[in-house]
């Protein structure tokens, strides 16, 4: 009975599949930011400020590689979130609170 308990602790947790295998990783492209933010906190439920730190972080967005498409900075953050997500989706202390945040954990 520990055993399986312990299996089922130890299940790694993470992002949807996006159609591909448990194998692959999950930082596949999308073609907008929008896109991105839509499957993870749409579709995945992830909060909306942890939606879009792995979309900044994780994920390839249009033509940049991932972890740069947000910049290097809070404030480039904030201008690329705030021109590419739709207003509706997260409040200016959101999109604030993200990209302080995700200046921390992109560099981990």
């Amino acid at each position: 009975m520990r055993f399986v308990l312990l299996a089922l602790i130890a299940m790694p947790l993470g992002c949807g599949d996006n159609g591909v295998s448990d194998d692959a990783p999950d930082n596949d492209p999308f073609a907008t930011y929008q896109a991105c933010f839509d499957e993870h906190h749409g579709e995945e439920n992830f909060p909306t400020q942890m939606a879009i730190e792995i979309c900044c972080i994780d994920h390839p967005i249009g033509n940049q590689d991932m972890n740069v498409v947000c910049g290097p900075t809070a404030a480039t953050c904030e201008t690329y979130v705030t021109a590419n997500l739709d207003p509706s989706d997260a409040t200016a202390d959101i999109i604030t609170a993200a990209c302080e945040d995700y200046v921390v954990k992109r560099s981990m």
